[in-house]
């Protein structure tokens, strides 16, 4: 492991995914504690998106963005929240120069799958559809996410394509959790990883499907076809239980003939680039940024 990283894993909150409000709550409590950039020049502006139910979203807008990303927050679908993803879509909205529309989906296990992809889809829609009103070209719009939230960005991607949804410029895949059958190497042996572990992913899984199976929709490493997908930055940590499947579900993209970029950062965990103060997590943001800055400029 990264000795900087290394030098903090004490300090983890032991989060009991087995009890998802706790655990929320522990999250919300942690998050809190964490700094945020100087949002000087950038408008920062809390909407609501007219659905059933309607879905908020905290909107970030720097200076002369071409483009926007509808970014979904992590926490295993049943933590995290706009605030709690406050410092990280702000980051991102600074890094990459896009605008980014934060998206407040319904959380498992209260509201298991399909809604939270249901409240994705409608932003990604909404965010089409107000694209002069946000200021951005309708022809750059990208979905992204990390861990749950990634799995939301895939998953928002192949329906966009099934339905002939809006068109999708680029998808950013940070560490997602893409497969419920939990077969790869990574899931079956990393039990003891810092934050997250086999266990801990096995009941995200059980909160977010609930009582229904699993469909490419919910777990999109279950699509047999990924061609006409748009084209993906997917990022994964050495030490995450999602990491094989991530890499795999890149290769099966490549095969499919999408474009990716694949970055597989050496000595880091599961959700690692939140302590900031790693040279690696540093440059993990800034690559994540400046993907998206590429992918959307070009």
């Amino acid at each position: 492991m990264d000795p900087e990283l290394e030098a903090f894993v004490p300090f983890l909150p032991q989060v009991d995914l087995n009890d998802p409000f706790a655990a929320r709550e522990l999250f919300a409590e942690r998050a809190a504690d964490r700094s945020v950039p100087d949002l000087a020049g950038m408008e920062i502006e809390d909407r609501v998106v007219p659905a059933d139910p309607d879905v908020p979203v905290r909107i970030y807008r720097p200076r002369q963005a071409r483009g926007a990303v509808v970014w979904m927050h992590g926490g295993a679908f049943v933590m995290g929240d706009l605030d709690t993803e406050h410092p990280w879509a702000a980051r991102l909205a600074d890094g990459s120069g896009a605008v980014v529309i934060s998206v407040g989906y319904r959380r498992a296990p209260e509201h298991p799958f399909p809604a939270a992809l249901d409240d994705a889809y409608t932003v990604l829609t909404w965010t089409a559809e107000h694209a002069a009103e946000l200021g951005v070209d309708p022809a750059r719009i990208a979905v992204g996410g990390h861990s749950a939230g990634g799995n939301l960005a895939a998953a928002t991607a192949l329906r966009a394509r099934d339905e002939q949804g809006p068109p999708i410029r680029f998808q950013v895949l940070n560490q997602a959790g893409l497969d419920d059958r939990q077969q790869m190497w990574s899931a079956r042996n990393f039990t003891d990883t810092p934050w997250m572990d086999h266990d801990k992913i096995a009941a995200m899984w059980r909160h977010y499907l609930g009582s229904r199976p699993a469909t490419p929709y919910a777990a999109p490493a279950r699509a047999t076809d990924l061609s006409g997908l748009p084209p993906a930055y997917v990022a994964t940590a050495e030490f995450d239980p999602n990491r094989d499947e991530d890499i795999d579900y890149a290769v099966r993209l490549l095969q499919a003939g999408v474009p990716v970029e694949l970055h597989q950062w050496p000595g880091t965990f599961h959700g690692s680039q939140a302590i900031l103060s790693a040279e690696v997590s540093q440059r993990q943001i800034a690559e994540l940024s400046a993907a998206l800055r590429r992918a959307l400029a070009g």
